[in-house]
């Protein structure tokens, strides 16, 4: 068991692969605010590097990037108190993910459901990066030496991966260097299903944009989707259990819980006896009230890229004052000679 106490630190990133959803939304950026409202160190990264593990169009990727940094800032988070950035501004990532692929298994790898999941029955003709992309996850994560890191359920895998990791790489070089990370899930919609197939995950892939409230939808938009959304003819019950098998009522219920910041039970307690036709008007008051304004500050802010730029050129300058004290001192546990003034 570690003696070695770390410094509490967030770090936690989003692909910028365009159209950011509620399901990003209530499963990371209101978790990333209430992270930093907290009062811990906290780094949120656009993970670009990891975007191009599948062919991105550049001029899309730059603007994918920018809106989901304006996506961040209209969340809540506050740049003069959480670092942003974007992952291929701080080079500390991709070498510190070369020790770790050195460090990783192949069986560790191979094991990752989510290499399955984009590669299908592709595998031998995916890219190297898709492969090797939990290592470079895990040194998003630990050259920061973060603590923690808020992620949806569908990461949990990866995390677990990036504790082996530190966990091999101390017990191989007989250190106590790197934190064994803490995954942070908590409370409702972490998971946010489909609109139209509670059964299914909102995806931006998704080819009905009906089946997701995009964070760029403007109030008419988000009452719409939410008005036509998937649900059964009974009323809401009055509890918990009363949701098994009734995933489009739970995720309705679920994402309402998560916006008002209550939990489903203290919801159901409210709203229990309630058709749909009562409960979803209710749902759209919130969710407009809660997600317009994001939408309409996301658009302010991406008519001002240049400050946007501005914001990560200064958000990887911060990290860098972390970042590469802790890849020196790796480079020195390894074996590597470090440079001398000359």
């Amino acid at each position: 068991m570690s003696d070695t106490t770390f410094t509490p630190r967030v770090f936690s990133g989003i692909q910028p692969s365009g159209n950011l959803h509620l399901g990003n939304y209530l499963g990371a950026l209101k978790r990333f605010v209430d992270w930093q409202d907290r009062d811990v160190e906290s780094i949120y990264c656009m993970v670009d590097l990891h975007a191009i593990t599948v062919w991105q169009n550049p001029q899309d990727l730059m603007k994918s990037t920018r809106e989901l940094c304006a996506g961040f800032i209209a969340a809540g988070l506050d740049p003069e108190k959480a670092i942003l950035i974007n992952q291929s501004q701080v080079p500390e990532h991709a070498q510190l993910a070369w020790v770790f692929n050195c460090v990783a298994r192949m069986g560790w790898m191979q094991r990752m459901t989510q290499f399955k999941d984009k590669a299908g029955k592709n595998a031998q003709n995916a890219s190297l990066g898709l492969f090797a992309y939990p290592a470079l996850m895990a040194a998003d994560i630990l050259t920061y030496h973060a603590t923690h890191v808020p992620v949806g359920e569908d990461q949990k895998q990866h995390l677990e991966l990036t504790r082996d990791i530190a966990t091999k790489f101390n017990h191989d070089y007989g250190v106590d260097f790197f934190p064994i990370t803490e995954p942070v899930i908590e409370g409702a919609a972490t998971r946010v299903m489909s609109l139209r197939d509670g059964s299914k995950k909102m995806s931006k892939s998704d080819a009905s944009d009906a089946s997701r409230i995009n964070m760029t939808d403007d109030a008419d938009s988000i009452a719409k989707k939410i008005r036509k959304a998937k649900t059964d003819p009974d009323a809401l019950p009055s509890e918990a259990k009363g949701l098994e098998d009734r995933a489009e009522a739970r995720n309705l219920v679920n994402i309402y819980a998560a916006l008002n910041e209550q939990s489903v039970d203290q919801v159901l307690t409210d709203v229990g006896g309630k058709q749909f036709s009562e409960f979803k008007p209710m749902l759209v008051d919130l969710a407009v009230a809660k997600l317009a304004p994001i939408s309409t500050e996301m658009a302010r802010l991406m008519q001002h890229q240049d400050e946007i730029d501005k914001i990560l050129t200064r958000g990887s300058e911060r990290a860098r004052a972390i970042t590469a004290p802790i890849l020196r001192q790796t480079y020195e546990i390894v074996g590597m000679v470090p440079p001398v003034e000359i």
